[in-house]
Formats: structure tokens, C-alpha cells, sequence
């Protein structure tokens, strides 16, 4: 995959992977910049089910606007494969920042303060997370990110 383009982006390297998709670092060759590309894994691809599945988190997480909430570019399709974009988030997840015996207490104080004001954000507006757990929290320069909406739950106004 990687060198290969799909629609407008040229992918560049692996970066995540999880039950439902595949991530991959890419550079947006229309806008020229370097995005996160979102596909379903390869034998997940011609279920209509997954397919619906990806553009709900879509619809999800683009209409939340949250420093601490991945911000998602578009939903689109190649050659009937389904794929969303989104931001790029530089820095790790969680699970590869607590170390033995947990995390000092300011730490998590810090990090859960943030967690809890994406997830309030999140719920304002109807969607629940529904899969918080370390590996979907990057922490950043500028503090934590939470990904992978794949799961959420919304009400029927953010569902459309």
C-alpha cells in the first residue's frame, strides 16, 4: 500500500491499526498536506454493514469541534472501498505512556481533566465514545487526543 494513492492521497506509512480499519499516515495531494487516511481492513471492504459503520463515525466526530477531539476532513469512496480522512496527530497513545505502577496522580489529573471535557463535549451533542480506552488517546505536545469514534452511539440529529 504504501506509495500507492488512493483518490487524492499518497500513502506514505502505517501508523495505526484496529479491528475495524486500517491507518495510514498520507499527504493530500489537492492541499498539500499530510493527513491520517482511515480504510477498512481488507476483508471487511465489501461488507455494506462496516461501510455504514465508517461513515457513522464520520458523521460523528465531524460534528464535534474540540481541541482534545481528532478533527475528521471528509468521508469518501474509490472504487466502491470506503475511507475517511482526518488530521494527522503527532505524538503516542496512552498505552505506551503509563508506566509500571500507573501513572503519577498530577499526570493523570492532567490527562483525565482533558479526557473529561472531550467526552462532556462529545455527549453535549448526543454521541458516547463507547470504546475509551488508552490506545485511542494520543497524548500530543499540546495535550491528549481522542480517536477512533468507530463505536459511538448518537442520537438520531447527529446520525442524519
Amino acid at each position: 500500500m504504501i506509495g500507492q494513492t488512493v483518490s487524492n492521497y499518497r500513502i506514505l506509512e502505517k501508523i495505526g491499526e484496529g479491528g475495524m480499519g486500517v491507518v495510514w499516515k498520507a499527504i493530500d495531494t489537492r492541499l498539500d498536506r499530510t493527513v491520517a487516511v482511515k480504510l477498512l481492513t481488507a476483508d471487511l471492504q465489501a461488507d455494506p454493514e462496516k461501510a455504514r459503520q465508517l461513515a457513522h463515525e464520520a458523521r460523528a466526530v465531524a460534528a464535534l469541534n474540540h481541541p482534545n477531539i481528532v478533527t475528521i476532513h471528509s468521508v469518501e469512496e474509490e472504487f466502491e472501498t470506503p475511507f475517511l480522512t482526518m488530521e494527522l496527530v503527532r505524538g503516542t497513545d496512552l498505552s505506551h505512556q503509563i508506566p509500571e505502577g500507573g501513572l503519577a496522580p498530577d499526570r493523570m489529573l492532567h490527562l483525565g481533566i482533558q479526557m473529561a471535557e472531550a467526552l462532556a463535549a462529545a455527549n453535549e451533542l448526543g454521541i458516547t465514545h463507547r470504546d475509551l480506552k488508552p490506545g485511542n488517546v494520543m497524548l500530543t505536545a499540546d495535550g491528549t487526543k481522542l480517536l477512533d469514534f468507530g463505536l459511538a452511539r448518537t442520537d438520531l440529529a447527529v446520525e442524519g
